[in-house]
């Protein structure tokens, strides 16, 4: 190298340090998001919370749908170089311990999203404090049709569902009967909770557009044992078909007390969802035998539920699912996490800010999602599921029930 270029050179390179070192620091990012922003620091995880029941007689709904999110976490792996961080809080079931739940979650705000709740009665109370802190909250089995009934003050800015709304599953339940059975008379019973009291009065509507009869709707309290005045107040009526789409330990003794009462000893007896249980099985003992639910039909599901999903859940819960809304959940988790991926501005050590109200965007942009529960298209008012279902029939000592219907 020719010793006059040697000067040029070194010119040339301090010339660059000095430009260098005059160049304006990067500005540090400034949240602009009419709802706020979370920051996630590098290094540190992603915040996911949940709302489930998973304590009481109708546990097995909520942990099996937490489990569905924890197969999902490990199935997703790091999300923007973060790993995942699952918290979350108990909703009961009920009205009291949901407003609990998320009265705790929401107060939490480095929490970037909710999946829950488990219960339509839960959301009613949960949903609104949840919404208020600037979360998106995604339900894997809320199904009451008011949730996300356009106008209506229980649709909340932020609130979606990837299970199905109880409007689809009314009218099968409906159909079901009607048709297959052959039904022209039914009954039902709701436990005062906003998903029974809907989804039964969903059927009795759709079955009387069929041209059946509903000879009585009647109500039960969740905690109550001794059915007997109810059930015998139905028979009057002599149906040949009570629908009760509600929880344990009431629908235990609704099942049980049906086949001692006269004029009930050969009436079909139908629940949903909520029913979809192994603790079904012990509450009822041998009555259970023939006792149906409405439920999302698993078998239309796809390979990758079949073949993937099934198989690591018995691997890491050594047992085949235990309720329904398992795929729901793994497939709220994941369109969470795709719009975090769509939404979120990452600095050059990492750290993420996320938009609250970007990230609802997002989410409420879903379009042909592949997930475990079919092809998922969100609704401006929060509908995101796929929805297709079976009904299914219970036979003693033995869980799952089989699929009967269609």
């Amino acid at each position: 190298m020719s010793r006059r270029l040697l000067p040029v050179i070194s010119f040339v390179f301090i010339l660059g340090m000095v430009l260098s070192a005059c160049q304006p620091a990067a500005k540090p990012y400034e949240c602009t998001d009419p709802i706020g922003c979370v920051d996630v620091p590098a290094g540190s995880p992603i915040k996911i919370g949940y709302a489930l029941v998973v304590s009481g007689p109708n546990e097995t709904l909520g942990v099996d749908s937490r489990n569905g999110i924890e197969i999902a976490i490990t199935d997703k792996g790091k999300v923007l170089g973060h790993d995942v961080q699952l918290v979350g809080e108990d909703e009961g079931c009920s009205a009291e311990v949901g407003q609990s739940a998320g009265t705790k979650l929401a107060a939490d705000t480095s929490i970037v999203g909710v999946i829950g709740t488990s219960c339509s009665s839960a959301a009613r109370v949960a949903i609104p404090l949840l919404s208020q802190a600037g979360f998106v909250i995604v339900s894997p089995s809320n199904t009451a049709p008011d949730l996300t009934e356009a106008g209506n003050p229980n649709n909340f800015p932020g609130y979606l569902r990837t299970a199905h709304n109880d409007n689809i599953q009314g009218a099968a339940a409906a159909k079901f009967a009607w048709e297959s059975l052959g039904i022209k008379k039914a009954a039902t019973i709701h436990d005062g909770s906003l998903y029974a009291d809907k989804l039964q009065a969903v059927f009795a509507e759709e079955f009387k557009k069929l041209g059946g009869e509903v000879t009585a709707q009647e109500a039960v309290d969740p905690n109550q044992t001794d059915m007997g005045p109810v059930l015998t107040r139905i028979a009057a009526g002599a149906p040949e078909f009570i629908y009760f789409p509600i929880f344990l330990p009431a629908g235990g003794f609704i099942i049980r007390q049906a086949k001692e009462t006269a004029g009930l000893e050969n009436t079909y007896l139908m629940g949903a969802d909520g029913l979809f249980s192994p603790d079904v099985v012990e509450a009822a003992g041998e009555s259970v035998e023939g006792f149906m639910v409405s439920s999302p039909d698993f078998t239309v599901f796809g390979d990758t539920y079949a073949n993937q999903f099934v198989p690591a859940y018995k691997t890491k819960y050594g047992k085949e699912p235990i309720s329904i809304f398992h795929a729901h959940a793994y497939d709220a988790f994941m369109i969470i996490v795709a719009a975090i991926e769509k939404v979120a501005v990452q600095d050059p050590d990492g750290t993420l800010h996320i938009g609250r109200q970007a990230l609802r965007d997002a989410v409420y942009a879903t379009k042909d999602f592949q997930g475990l529960t079919g092809n998922l298209t969100c609704t401006p008012t929060g509908d995101c599921a796929d929805p297709k279902i079976a009904v299914y029939e219970y036979h003693i000592d033995t869980y799952p029930p089989e699929k009967i219907w269609p």
